[in-house]
């Protein structure tokens, strides 16, 4: 499959590159980010003026429009990584491509419908969402690079043209191999996308349309097992590979298949005053989830002779479990849209969800009948009002189920831009969601992870408040939650783990603050981002750190003649001790513990990257002070975070 990829990449690059250019690159970097269109240039114009870097438009789904950044800023350091996006709030793992805990609960979204679960392997899994779509007057390519951990390498090549001022077309492949450090760890994953934009001479018919295939591929250890040999600091376990762990030979598998378009069309023949619009949305997606493991018992080492375990307790199977679950979706959403230029846009529209969740089994355990399959079909109606207008954005929305279901999402955002650096962001949100499957049903040949729930909906009520100024940026949350769910751990002999669903019948409050500000003096920066997290509960069911930050003391200057744009500093990544949510992989979920506490370690981190033309190169020795602060760093409880080591790689754009 991937070599079919290459063979289409390499295909589409020689077409790219066969184009009449439509201008060189200037040297301008200033861009419109308000989302207004700019005339670009047409194919076939050879005496056209040079293209802008504004003109490489990046457009979301939202219509929110963006220009291409070749740039080098503190902001790229944050974003060069496994997820391509900032990853603060979240706690990586030992090797790149692995799940991540996560410190900041405010980065959660919520969604009326029901999910499959396994949110441990969602994390680098692109939802419709996160696609961009792309409008560009020269043929554009990004090359990302990265070393990893282990015998591997992440990689993720990007191309997009325009083969008319009103097509364009984007293709990308990102990959990822890492072996890491300790047994039984390594990382493979794929993340293909296709996607086209296109609309009329007289835009009346627009059309945005995606394909992804995503496959993620873990080793499953399970954690180490005595930690005292992790945190002893000896020689002979300095080589990770010598400590033991759970599982041996345990692995998941998550692979998704999406296929995606959302198009308008305006009824009146000529753009005016007031516009008349029909609008559809399609997404249907296919995923496949599954855990294997080869041998049941875990053997554990010690100086009294060896025991023998089963970690996640008795099995149905002795050896060779091979555990598969599948899910398919279909949304479709289907409305009418008034545009009105003074006013703004009011939509009504109808929304279809069927889903099927199923296995190929049914399970008789006890007096209960674990079943097959959940499907059901869920009907909706909602409107929409949206308004932009010169410094005021807003976008309410309102949807509820019309079928058995009881379903509502309240949405509303009022952003209000002063200027360029000061603005201030409300949203709302008052919700009744659905569970997601892996709470109402999951089938394992483990003989206790086997369950059929009718959970209550969860309601949740979040209100955020973010300020930009010049001064500071800060963001104030406030989230109310009602019949939460959660995995957590129940009693089992020593060793062995065994977890279940369950429901919180009591009210979790949360707040968050959050505040930062990248200082500058003469060609130093001093970035900073502090969060403060607050739950008012009963038991101890949402667990978050008091304190999370990061710090960035950087150096920025051109040399030889300006041909050399340098960057170099030093991060410090810091939470507080709290009782973290630990990993499960037979459920890829993390469940709630309240034994083991893990944080208060700093994680510094040295970087030296630069630019030359548009080539971005970066090195970095990350978590270098390691052996300086004591082996008590961990991501999750029995899983430590990554020792010292040296990784480097580079981004490269090609404006053809």
């Amino acid at each position: 499959m991937r070599i079919i990829l290459a063979v289409v990449f390499l295909f589409i690059t020689s077409i790219s590159v066969s184009q009449t250019k439509l201008g060189s690159i200037g040297s301008g970097r200033g861009g419109d980010n308000t989302g207004n269109e700019k005339k670009t240039k047409s194919p076939g114009l050879l005496n056209s003026e040079p293209a802008k870097i504004s003109e490489y438009k990046i457009i979301t789904i939202e219509r929110d429009t963006t220009h291409y950044d070749t740039s080098l800023t503190i902001k790229k350091e944050y974003k060069y990584n496994y997820l391509r996006k900032d990853n603060f709030g979240l706690q990586q793992f030992a090797n790149e491509g692995q799940t991540y805990t996560t410190l900041d609960f405010g980065i959660n979204q919520f969604n009326p419908y029901p999910e499959i679960g396994f949110s441990g392997k969602h994390f680098n899994y692109l939802k419709a969402n996160d696609i961009n779509y792309y409008h560009v007057p020269t043929p554009l390519t990004e090359l990302y690079f990265k070393t990893v951990m282990e015998q591997g390498q992440n990689l993720d090549a990007f191309i997009t043209l325009n083969t008319s001022p009103r097509l364009n077309f984007s293709i990308a492949y990102k990959g990822l191999r890492s072996l890491g450090k300790y047994t039984n760890q390594l990382s493979s994953t794929g993340n293909f996308r296709f996607t086209t934009n296109y609309q009329t001479q007289s835009k009346r018919y627009q059309l945005k349309a995606h394909f992804t295939a995503q496959d993620i591929l873990n080793g499953e250890n399970g954690g180490i097992i005595n930690l005292e040999d992790f945190e002893g600091g000896g020689e002979d376990f300095k080589n990770r590979i010598r400590l033991q762990v759970y599982l041996t030979d345990a692995q998941t598998f998550l692979k998704g298949n999406r296929y995606f378009y959302d198009h308008y069309f305006r009824i009146n023949k000529n753009d005016s005053q007031n516009n008349l619009y029909l609008h559809h949305q399609l997404n249907y997606e296919h995923k496949f989830y599954n855990y294997k493991q080869t041998t049941v018992a875990t053997t554990i080492i010690s100086d009294e002779g060896n025991t023998f375990v089963n970690r996640f307790g008795d099995s149905y199977v002795i050896n060779n479990i091979n555990d598969e679950t599948r899910y398919n979706r279909m949304y479709n959403k289907v409305g009418a849209l008034y545009e009105n230029k003074l006013l703004g846009e009011f939509q009504f529209f109808i929304e279809d969800f069927r889903y099927n969740y199923f296995y190929n089994r049914a399970i008789i355990q006890g007096d209960q009948l674990i079943p097959s399959n959940l499907n059901d079909e869920i009907q909706s109606v909602g409107g929409q009002y949206t308004y932009q207008k010169n410094k005021w954005n807003g976008k309410f929305s309102y949807t509820s189920s019309i079928t058995d279901q009881s379903l509502s999402n309240l949405n509303g955002k009022l952003i209000f831009n002063y200027n360029e650096k000061n603005s201030i962001d409300l949203r709302y949100q008052n919700l009744n969601r659905l569970p997601n499957h892996t709470f109402s049903l999951f089938q394992s040949s483990y003989v206790n992870y086997n369950w059929s729930n009718n959970f209550k909906n969860e309601k949740i009520n979040n209100i955020e408040a973010t300020l930009k100024t010049q001064w500071i940026d800060a963001a104030l949350q406030l989230t109310t939650l009602n019949d939460y769910l959660y995995f957590s751990q129940d009693e089992a002999p020593q060793d062995q783990l065994l977890i279940t669903p369950k429901q919180y019948d009591q009210t979790i409050n949360y707040l968050s603050i959050k505040a930062g500000k990248d200082l500058k003096f003469w060609k130093l920066g001093f970035d900073n981002t502090v969060l403060y997290q607050k739950v008012d509960q009963q038991n101890d069911i949402l667990n978050v750190p008091e304190l999370t930050l990061r710090s960035t003391l950087y150096f920025t200057g051109h040399f030889f003649k300006k041909a050399l744009f340098l960057q170099t500093g030093v991060t410090v990544n810091y939470f507080s001790k709290y009782k973290a949510n630990d990993y499960n992989p037979v459920i890829a979920d993390f469940y709630v513990q309240n034994t083991q506490e893990i944080g208060n370690f700093p994680m510094v981190d040295f970087f030296i990257n630069a630019k030359i033309k548009t080539a971005r190169i970066y090195l970095k020795a990350e978590h270098f002070n390691a052996a300086m602060t004591g082996f008590n760093y961990y991501s999750a409880p029995n899983n430590p975070y990554r020792d010292f080591i040296v990784r480097f790689g580079m981004e490269w754009n090609f404006f053809l």
